[in-house]
Formats: structure tokens, C-alpha cells, sequence
């Protein structure tokens, strides 16, 4: 079923913006405990800090594939729900 009213489209577009943002904020995360963890790891001869990045970076991929390939406050936000709706919008001049 598609969204049809300008309010469903809004609601869609909002739930798709949050959810990219939630990537970028993981992905951020991710970069600064790594990099700390890196950091730390070079201090010691074992360098153990491969290990929980690479499980890390397997839940951050599939995440990513979740939120950009599966899933039809803040100036990020709010520019990605503006492009969201605009494109919800286009489609449902389509359909």
C-alpha cells in the first residue's frame, strides 16, 4: 500500500529521515571507539583492537543495508525528511 495523504507521506518521510540519522550517529560512534580502542591497542604488542571493530563493522554494515537498501531536530533531520517527502511526493504523482 502506498501512502496517499500529504500527512502519510509526512509521517513516511520523517520515519525514513530519522532512521538515516540513526546510521550517521552510529557510524560516528563507531569511528571515535575505534579509534580510541586503536589507540590503545598500539600501546601493547597484541593488537587486539582488529577484533571488536570488525564484529562492530558487521553491525554497522548490516544496519546501513537495513536503513539505505530495505527500509522504503536537527538541521540533518529535517533536510533529510524535506528530501524524503519530496521524493515520496514525486511518486505518488506517479502512481
Amino acid at each position: 500500500m502506498h501512502p496517499t495523504s500529504d500527512a502519510d507521506i509526512d509521517r513516511l518521510a520523517r520515519r525514513i529521515a530519522g532512521a538515516k540519522l540513526g546510521w550517521y550517529l552510529h557510524a560516528t560512534v563507531y569511528i571515535a571507539v575505534n579509534l580510541l580502542l586503536a589507540l590503545l591497542s598500539a600501546r601493547q604488542a597484541h593488537h587486539w583492537a582488529l577484533y571488536p571493530a570488525l564484529g562492530w563493522g558487521l553491525g554497522l554494515l548490516i544496519h546501513g543495508v537495513v536503513v539505505w537498501l530495505v527500509v522504503p531536530g536537527n538541521r540533518l533531520r529535517e533536510r533529510l525528511v524535506a528530501q524524503e517527502r519530496k521524493r515520496l511526493l514525486a511518486a505518488r504523482d506517479r502512481w
